[in-house]
């Protein structure tokens, strides 16, 4: 498989430029000494604690909501320039942030959009992606079902088949991200970004390893696609149970992210649901940002206090050295806000 490299991160950041929205970054007020506990403080260790900056990358702003419309627009355009994309269009299997995005970027450059997603699908996701223009097909009760009848499509008509994470175009179109967060702050010391099946997370590695900046990969503790394969030396199929499994429950995570992880500047970190939920009320009663579970994953990994394995635990959470410069990527906001806006009205 290709690996990805930085050159394909520049050529997305060129290909995608005009059709997309440039993230936005909002600096939060640096944690004082102590908020939480910075890494690598011996017991005796007396030197004055310094605070460290948490700044926000706002992608959940993006086109249809996340940051997957970064990867369909590199995908399909790439495509166009190659001279490979069909006349019968593209294809995708999700009912999720993937195929929003595919029937987004899909109409934008005027090709044809398919579709496939489980019946159970959300009826305000279906109707989004019928918004779109795609041509969507209720297949199956899972999305393995939908997946299937997706390849088949594809296999009939010609069109193009596109996957949510796995594919080095895919990846490097999410990395585009990270080049717009260094551009935006300097001296920028680690990034914090979420995994599901790992496209966000490879693209992000690659581009920050460039930078010499540092990735922190964070996956609820029973959802650990990633982590498990780090600990396994290859990709392999877990258990997927998580109150944030709708956009980070992938079995297996890919050979790009794997490959990506193996990097010494880079850390796998787990979090506990509880953690996730708890971060997501933060951001909504002090911050008025509404995410979904996804995206408060990253920022978990940062607001948990001291976990029953310890504070410095391998794989749980992470504590930012003493004036550290971090930036959380908060990558999705297609979510129901209404346990959010309800519980505060009350």
């Amino acid at each position: 498989m290709h690996q990805l490299t930085y050159d394909d991160i520049k050529a997305a950041t060129d290909r995608i430029a005009g059709h997309i929205r440039p993230v936005a970054v909002a600096p939060v007020a640096p944690v004082a000494p102590g908020t939480i506990r910075a890494a690598h403080r011996g017991p005796l260790d007396d030197r004055p604690e310094k605070p460290y900056e948490v700044w926000f990358a706002l992608e959940f702003m993006q086109y249809t909501g996340s940051f997957k419309a970064r990867c369909a627009q590199n995908f399909i355009q790439a495509h166009r320039e190659a001279g490979t994309l069909p006349s019968a269009g593209v294809t995708i299997a999700s009912g999720g942030n993937a195929g929003l995005a595919c029937a987004w970027a899909a109409r934008q450059q005027g090709v044809r959009a398919t579709v496939f997603v489980p019946t159970v699908a959300p009826a305000v996701k279906v109707a989004k992606l019928r918004g779109f223009g795609a041509d969507v097909r209720l297949v199956g009760a899972e999305y393995a079902e939908a997946l299937e009848a997706c390849e088949e499509f594809a296999a009939s008509s010609g069109a193009l088949a596109a996957h949510a994470y796995d594919h080095p175009l895919i990846a490097a179109g999410a990395g585009t991200l990270l080049e717009e967060i260094h551009a935006q702050i300097p001296g920028l010391d680690t990034v914090v970004v979420s995994v599901g099946g790992g496209g966000l997370f490879a693209g992000v590695a690659a581009a920050a390893r460039h930078h010499g900046i540092r990735t922190v990969a964070v996956e609820p503790e029973n959802c650990r696609a990633l982590n498990a394969a780090i600990e396994a030396g290859r990709p392999v199929d877990v258990s997927v149970d998580s109150i944030a499994v709708d956009a980070l429950g992938a079995r297996r995570a890919t050979a790009l992210a794997l490959h990506a992880a193996r990097q010494d500047d880079v850390r796998s970190v787990l979090v506990p649901d509880g953690e996730i939920v708890r971060a997501r009320r933060t951001l909504w009663d002090h911050h008025r940002v509404a995410v979904e579970h996804a995206a408060a994953t990253a920022l978990a990994a940062l607001t948990a206090p001291d976990l029953p394995n310890g504070p410095t635990a391998p794989g749980y959470g992470y504590r930012p050295r003493d004036g550290e410069r971090v930036a959380v990527v908060l990558c999705g906001a297609n979510t129901d806000p209404s346990d959010l806006v309800h519980r505060a009205e009350n």
